[in-house]
């Protein structure tokens, strides 16, 4: 099992979502930038971290959004997806292909990696509580 965390990163109504780079698994997928929890890391230290390494900004880490467990073929992960806001820098793309900023009603324009699709599926509940679809 691997700890995997996650920044659901807010504009106003649009959040970030990132395009994993070509060569790695489930190349050229969305996704929420964030990363494996290294040994000796907390949650918040790891996504402060990799927001770090991936996009040369730091976060300032909110409240747990969402978690879950994803079987993939190859991997079993448990994702925590945390609310974050960016304290400082301007995003960069260090390790991803391609980032955009979108707002809930774009998420099916994008084909996002599988243990994102319940959190899309809340995103887009929230942004629509009665259920008007």
């Amino acid at each position: 099992m691997i700890n995997v965390v996650a920044a659901l990163i807010r504009d106003g109504d649009r959040f970030m979502i990132c395009q994993r780079p070509e060569g790695k698994a489930r190349a050229l997928l969305w996704e929420f930038v964030g990363g494996k929890v290294e040994p000796g890391e907390t949650q918040r230290e790891a996504l402060i971290r990799e927001c770090r390494e991936e996009l040369g900004v730091t976060v300032a880490v909110g409240e747990l959004f969402m978690e879950l467990e994803h079987v993939y073929p190859d991997i079993v992960i448990t994702l925590s997806l945390f609310n974050a806001a960016i304290e400082s820098g301007t995003p960069r793309l260090l390790e991803h292909n391609d980032l955009r900023w979108i707002r809930v009603e774009e998420i099916d324009d994008y084909e996002f990696c599988p243990a994102d699709r319940d959190i899309l599926k809340k995103l887009k509940e929230q942004n629509d509580p009665v259920g008007r679809r």
